[in-house]
């Protein structure tokens, strides 16, 4: 599993079509091959800045994949001209994977 990080900074006055943009993006990118599970976050403190969790088969489900299909030129067409600056997408692997002990009933 890779998962796909990018932050996102959305232009402030763009933030509610950003999201309404992203609830019809969503499916195209879900629909790849290879795509485990999508998830956004905003953040607190900055509310015009969100991060893309994307978890991947492999780099080329993504890269190759899902950026060689046409679903990724409707993709840019939606959200791209949200963003400024560009997002940088970097791709992750796990080296630890532990969650907390829960102790008691």
């Amino acid at each position: 599993m890779v998962l796909e990080h990018a932050v996102l900074e959305v232009k402030p006055d763009r933030v509610e079509s950003f999201l309404s943009a992203f609830r019809e993006a969503k499916p195209l990118i879900l629909a790849q091959p290879g795509c485990r599970s999508l998830q956004v976050l905003r953040s607190i403190e900055t509310p015009a800045r969100f991060v893309l969790l994307v978890e991947w088969d492999s780099v080329e489900d993504h890269e190759q994949g899902f950026r060689g299909s046409p679903a990724y030129a409707e993709w840019k067409r939606l959200l791209h001209h949200h963003y400024d600056p560009m997002p940088v997408v970097e791709h992750f692997t796990t080296v630890v994977d532990e969650a907390p002990r829960r102790y008691g009933p």
